[in-house]
């Protein structure tokens, strides 16, 4: 994984810096994080306006993307990074849940971007609604 950090820095004119080994090593769990958590996490390492420079320099090498919250966002490693799947999105509390494609998932997908004579790239799936634990709060 840290090679093809390094390569993806290098073949861009970027080097590995401690401030990028430590927002890579921060994503590595897999998990979408907060620009607030990553903030907090970081704090004795970087400084905020340097963990959204390489957060915003990550994102333009594609190393990692953004999942969508609303008018709020997560970041997480790309799928160059980490394997390819899906999200479960709790719109009252915000945790996400990651999912991997259900078998013949890429098929139907492949199947209606060739229906639109459409080049597929790529695809995300961000699904909606409310988590468990929000499911099950008493209403005030």
């Amino acid at each position: 994984m840290q090679d093809k950090l390094i390569t993806t820095l290098k073949n861009n004119g970027y080097s590995l810096t401690k401030t990028r080994q430590a927002l890579f090593s921060a994503l590595l769990s897999g998990k979408p994080r907060t620009m607030r958590e990553l903030t907090l996490d970081l704090a004795s390492v970087m400084d905020r306006a340097s963990i959204y420079r390489t957060v915003a320099l990550f994102e333009e090498l594609g190393i990692v993307v953004r999942v969508q919250q609303g008018w709020k966002y997560k970041v997480e490693l790309s799928d160059k990074f980490s394997p390819h799947h899906h999200h479960l999105n709790c719109t009252q509390c915000g945790k996400i849940l990651s999912f991997n494609e259900p078998a013949g998932f890429e098929k139907i997908i492949n199947n209606l971007a060739e229906a639109h004579l459409f080049h597929l790239s790529g695809h995300t799936l961000e699904l909606q609604g409310l988590c468990h634990n929000c499911q099950t709060k008493p209403t005030a």
